[in-house]
């Protein structure tokens, strides 16, 4: 099987078998992310070969494969048809697959519009992993993200009503101490908005290579503490009117939240509130990443 460049996956994909069909990412511009910014150029797997890493896999593993994720970083990017044809064969090859993901950026998405992904969905396509970061138009342009809110709502709205998971990342903090108040306030309006199956949160860490860092490191931008994290996290869940899933089991977090809104959104911040009990001085320390 073949593999060039980084290779992630989200943490939901760890079971699961790893095919590329892109290579890189097309957008490769967010401030904060290291990934791809070695040189790896984006590039479409021509679908041929990645059928021939399917078989391949299915001589290895076995045909009872049940999930499947497709590397690199934006592979909804990716001809519309090629990928439909990259899901039609997977389910041929593993009769058993139940869940083919993909990582998928919303300008992407929004590119191929409802139809694209209704004819994913029908294909096979059951997931997509989507980068919000932030509902605040203000952020979203300092991290160069490639999009506007607008755009996020409209292009999760047609991922769930094509019948696709979505599962949304949310960065706490990405805002710093100058934006925490609207980063919290707009995610949650354009969360609501789109009502995703999944939010996942993570919390900002500076990247080595990155142009984030060297803002942390002159004092352009203003990272949040602990508590502060804490506090934007419960300012982004308390407006929250939606049925999604929020977890935040992600390394760079302070805590971990689990629970399903809107039953659990109590506990959820009541586990805050007891967080923010603790000092300071109990949670992780400042790192920079280098992954």
């Amino acid at each position: 099987m073949y593999y060039e460049g980084p290779i992630y996956r989200p943490p939901s994909e760890a079971g699961s078998l790893l095919i590329q069909a892109t290579v890189g990412c097309p957008h490769n511009r967010c401030t904060f992310c290291m990934v791809y910014k070695d040189g790896v150029r984006f590039k479409v797997r021509p679908a041929g070969d990645v059928k021939a890493d399917l078989q391949e896999a299915r001589r290895v593993y076995g045909e009872g494969i049940e999930t499947l994720f497709l590397p690199a970083g934006n592979t909804i990017a990716m001809p519309t048809d090629a990928l439909c044809e990259i899901c039609r064969y997977a389910q041929e090859v593993f009769p058993a697959l139940r869940r083919i993901t993909v990582y998928g950026s919303s300008q992407y998405i929004h590119k191929k519009g409802p139809a694209g992904m209704e004819k994913l969905a029908a294909a096979g396509l059951s997931r997509i992993h989507v980068g919000l970061e932030t509902g605040d138009d203000v952020i979203l342009e300092r991290i160069r993200k490639g999009t506007r809110s607008a755009e996020q709502m409209t292009a999760g709205r047609w991922v769930m009503e094509a019948g696709i998971e979505l599962s949304v990342y949310v960065i706490l903090g990405i805002g710093g101490k100058e934006r925490t108040v609207s980063h919290a306030a707009q995610t949650a309006r354009v969360l609501n908005a789109i009502d995703p199956d999944f939010i996942r949160l993570r919390t900002f860490v500076p990247k080595v290579n990155t142009p984030m860092l060297e803002d942390v490191q002159t004092g352009t931008f203003t990272m949040l503490g602990p508590h502060e994290v804490l506090r934007e996290t419960e300012a982004l869940i308390k407006p929250l009117t939606i049925t999604s899933q929020l977890t935040s089991d992600h390394y760079t977090n302070y805590i971990n939240l689990f629970g399903k809104l809107p039953d659990d959104k109590q506990i959820l911040l009541q586990e805050v509130k007891l967080a923010l009990r603790r000092d300071e001085d109990c949670f992780r320390p400042f790192f920079i990443g280098d992954q």
